[in-house]
């Protein structure tokens, strides 16, 4: 197919304003938004939300401002607003095993119901219990208790001091002790010294009397001490007896409160009992004693602490199932964690200090993670993998033991959630993960794949509208009118380079918006119009494109060497992309070819000093093989030529170029001169068919800015593949260039047409075959090789350097 001149209308995509059917947005704010361009997604996502079955996690692929995670949310939350509320979660203290703290799963809202319950509970104990231990039925029958212990203490004790009296020692109490004292002949008691006065056979009679003595007081106070144990027992039963009617009251009224069936109702009743106990059996706390009043008062305030209810998922408030985005998922955030408070020198912790993670408060619901998040806490990942193996979540401080200060160990009860978990991350990571851990496909069957394009219609436009009346209402932006919704639209196609497809990166599409809005304001214009989004556009440009305009510049001052008109043998312009992250522009770049005689073959000088990339070495092995198939009638070529990109410093990748480089090399053969004022690009097959290319509307706009700055003649213009004319979004300037006659747009099929419009030769099949009249190009190329073979070939027999010999042809 001979070269083609692409029409104005053929260079970019004009939405007709009439398709759209609205004059504004304000019309569409109210519609519904769909999922424009992710129908794929769309019922993947449905399908995982929707499948109960463990292991259907889903991972959500897609690029950054695709929506894959505003629209993941919304619809989770649409289908979890339909399902039951999950229960609350609440540790307790373990009287067994206070390390150990107990997990129990209450009703939605019995959660905070349980913990005031309780906290009435030890309020009503600690006033009532004092109260009823000072009633008069208790102190009678308690001073009866202890009439009874001490009238028999008191006959054992008139025993014992008769005991006493008899061998002239006076038995006495002292600060709860037993003292006795020698008695003389006067009543009196004697003093040590008197009593070494005596004479030694009295001595004797004493310490023997004293010895008896004391062993009458070993017998009383053997007596006494079961006594004294038996009054106590029977005071402690009587305070029990007093008191449990309260506890049973009050416990039983918790009881009955929490009217919901629950499925720890065992383990709460037995909970409850072991409270019970455990107030009886600490019942003289509530006693005040004067005497140690502070000390009790600190012991009664622990005691009641256990009675604690630590609520660590409240779900009282919500309508449906959580849905919970952990926008920080390291490994506390996940699964919870311990608080600690340093007392003297010991980091303390108990029950009350427990905190739940995103993973239990997401429990009978969903929880949303971005991959690249959980990455960056390395002990996040394998937390993860054991919780999706086994459904539990224990919350652990595996640090502790690194701490600087001892730290008092606790391990709550494990607890089993049903959670399912969305994860978020690029086509790059996900695979990552897979080739590493070949078990998360199992525990995350459902892939929900966004897509960074989708073919355009006329519904897929309506729905971008919609988009854009939503994101205005929601931003409290003025609305869009149809030429500004239309170039708007023009704009997303510009993204993916392609008149039929739409970049579905709405974030992109929702900044343009905002700084479009911006403008409006700024005006005092209702609606945003056209030229709002045409000057936001340009506005964009002047913020990013200071690196280009120091290119252009270079061009422009002859430091960098382009030629815009003109014609040069062996040299033309080629176009490269410049992509920064930011910001994306074109810029021509000059390749020169230079062919001798030499059986060295085709020398890449990028690739010969580590300039180049593999793709683009690639292009020019292709590219020599091409050539060798054009001109294998010759036998092997008798050639040494060399293609470079001059003034590039900083290496060069992909095969874009591979095209430039053939027409420069056949023009150095064929000594024809190129016109300087056409650029190219494309990319070559084998067989010398022009392939497309990326970055084709940045490239020819760069070359377009270097000729306006030169001066537009009429004739410049570029060559790009005929495959690409549907990649076309040119920017409206060029396009008035090209509707002028100022600049043009060729496209050809096969390098030897690109080569025919360059030399200003015919491009008929007739004239580029090897058969061609001597004026044709190939017939010019191979007269060069021919001559390049004869040279050769009397070269070598003259010992000059030559290489392997080869046969005539």
């Amino acid at each position: 197919m001979p070269i083609q001149t692409l029409s104005p209308h053929q260079l970019r995509l004009t939405i007709n304003l009439a398709t759209l059917g609205f004059a504004d947005t304000t019309e569409l704010q109210s519609q519904p938004l769909p999922w424009i361009g992710q129908e794929r997604a769309r019922k993947a996502a449905q399908f995982g939300l929707s499948m109960a079955l463990p292991g259907y996690n889903l991972f959500v692929l897609g690029e950054v401002g695709s929506g894959r995670s505003t629209l993941l949310h919304e619809l989770t939350q649409s289908v979890a607003a339909a399902r039951p509320v999950p229960p609350d979660l609440c540790y307790l203290h373990n009287f067994d095993a206070p390390e150990h703290p107990r997990a129990l799963r209450m009703p939605t809202g019995q959660g905070r119901q349980l913990r005031q319950l309780m906290g009435n509970f030890c309020r009503t104990i600690q006033a009532e219990i004092p109260v009823r231990l000072d009633g008069e039925d208790f102190k009678s029958e308690s001073e009866r208790i202890q009439n009874t212990y001490k009238s028999e203490e008191a006959k054992a004790y008139a025993s014992l001091d008769a005991f006493a009296e008899e061998r002239h020692f006076n038995l006495y109490r002292d600060a709860g002790h037993l003292v006795f004292t020698l008695i003389g002949e006067d009543g009196n008691s004697l003093t040590e010294a008197q009593a070494r006065a005596l004479p030694k056979e009295r001595r004797a009679e004493i310490d023997l009397a004293e010895q008896e003595l004391r062993e009458a007081i070993s017998e009383f106070l053997d007596k006494a001490r079961p006594m004294l144990r038996v009054m106590n027992e029977a005071l402690a039963s009587l305070r029990r007896q007093v008191i449990k009617p309260l506890l049973d009251h009050e416990l039983q009224t918790i009881r009955t409160s929490l009217k919901k069936q629950i499925k720890d109702s065992v383990k709460l009743g037995s909970y409850l009992d072991q409270v019970a106990h455990d107030v009886l059996e600490n019942l003289e706390l509530f006693i005040a004693l004067d005497s140690d009043d502070e000390v009790r008062q600190e012991a009664l305030v622990e005691l009641l602490a256990r009675y604690r209810v630590n609520v660590v998922v409240d779900n009282a408030s919500l309508a449906g199932a959580p849905v919970i985005v952990e926008d920080n998922p390291n490994a506390h955030a996940l699964f919870g964690s311990i608080e600690y408070q340093a007392e003297e020198d010991v980091l303390m912790t108990d029950f009350t200090r427990v905190r739940a993670g995103s993973l239990l408060k997401a429990h009978g619901g969903y929880l949303i993670v971005h991959l690249a998040d959980l990455a960056t806490d390395e002990a996040a990942w394998p937390r993860m993998r054991r919780f999706l193996r086994t459904g539990k979540v224990q919350i652990e401080e595996p640090g502790t033991a690194l701490m600087p200060m001892a730290a008092i160990s606790m391990r709550p009860e494990a607890v089993d959630a049903e959670v399912k978990i969305i994860l978020i991350g690029s086509d790059e990571l996900y695979y990552t993960l897979m080739e590493a851990d070949p078990e998360v496909a199992r525990r995350f069957c459902v892939k929900v794949d966004f897509a960074e394009s989708f073919s355009a219609s006329a519904d897929t436009h309506r729905a971008t509208a919609v988009f854009i009346a939503r994101t205005c209402h929601k931003l409290g932006l003025p609305q869009f009118t149809a030429g500004a919704a239309a170039r708007l639209l023009e704009t997303t196609h510009r993204e993916v380079d392609d008149q039929s497809r739409q970049s579905a990166l709405f974030a992109h599409t929702e900044n343009l918006l905002a700084e479009s809005a911006m403008l409006c304001r700024q005006r005092g214009g209702p609606l945003v119009e056209r030229d709002d989004v045409e000057a936001a556009l340009a506005a964009r440009r002047m913020r990013h494109d200071y690196p280009e305009q120091r290119l252009l510049e270079s061009i422009k001052e002859g430091v960098r060497l382009i030629s815009t008109q003109g014609e040069r043998i062996g040299q033309l312009n080629g176009l490269t992309q410049i992509d920064l992250g930011d910001w994306r522009f074109g810029l021509p770049i000059r390749v020169t070819a230079r062919t001798n005689a030499g059986d060295e073959g085709l020398l890449n000088i990028a690739r010969e000093v580590e300039m180049s990339g593999p793709i683009h070495d690639k292009g020019v092995l292709i590219l020599q093989s091409y050539m060798s198939a054009l001109f294998g009638h010759l036998a092997p070529l008798a050639l040494n030529a060399s293609v470079v990109f001059e003034q590039e410093y900083s290496g060069i990748e992909g095969d874009s170029a591979s095209c430039a480089e053939l027409i420069a090399l056949m023009s150095s053969l064929a000594g024809a001169p190129l016109d300087q004022g056409i650029a190219v690009t494309g990319a070559l097959n084998q067989h010398g068919e022009v392939l497309p290319v990326g970055g084709l509307n940045e490239k020819i706009e760069g070359w377009y800015r270097v000729c306006l700055a030169a001066g537009l003649n009429g004739r410049q213009g570029v060559l790009i593949p005929a495959r690409n004319v549907t990649h076309l979004m040119l920017d409206p300037a060029v396009v008035a260039a090209v509707e002028a006659g100022q600049f043009h747009v060729y496209t050809a099929d096969h390098v030897l047409e690109g080569l025919a419009l360059l030399a200003g030769l015919s491009s008929s099949s007739e004239t580029l075959t090897p058969h061609a009249p001597s004026d044709a190009l190939l017939a010019r190329a191979e007269q060069t090789l021919n001559g390049y073979r004869r040279a050769c070939q009397e070269a070598r027999p003259c010992g000059l350097p030559g290489g392997r010999r080869t046969p005539s042809a």
